[in-house]
């Protein structure tokens, strides 16, 4: 598998409005947790020509971290990733305890 492509990119979130500052690894809104289906087979390739709108399905914790699950609300590719320390941690919770609900 090919490495990690870091692309530093600002954008505002087109779920919610807010103006994100990306570090190069950023791939989603802090804010609402939605992201964009931007990459195609390697994170920070940018060659995704779907450009739908990534919405956060689960969250889990494991190892000390969480991942939040994505699905494709255009294509319906589903793929995970690390949470950020500036990510939503109320957002985070919710998700993780209604995993732990069903």
């Amino acid at each position: 598998m090919k490495n990690f492509v870091r692309v530093k990119e600002d954008f505002v979130c087109e779920n919610c409005g807010e103006r994100v500052k990306g570090n190069g690894y950023t791939d989603h809104c802090p804010k609402c947790l939605w992201g964009k289906h931007v990459d195609e087979t390697i994170p920070g390739d940018r060659k995704s020509r779907c450009r739908g709108l990534m919405r956060p399905v689960m969250a889990s914790y494991e190892k000390g971290e969480i991942k939040i699950n994505y699905k494709c609300e255009k294509c319906k590719h589903e793929f995970w990733v690390k949470s950020v320390k500036n990510d939503s941690r109320e957002k985070l919770l919710e998700m993780v305890a209604g995993n732990n609900r069903e």
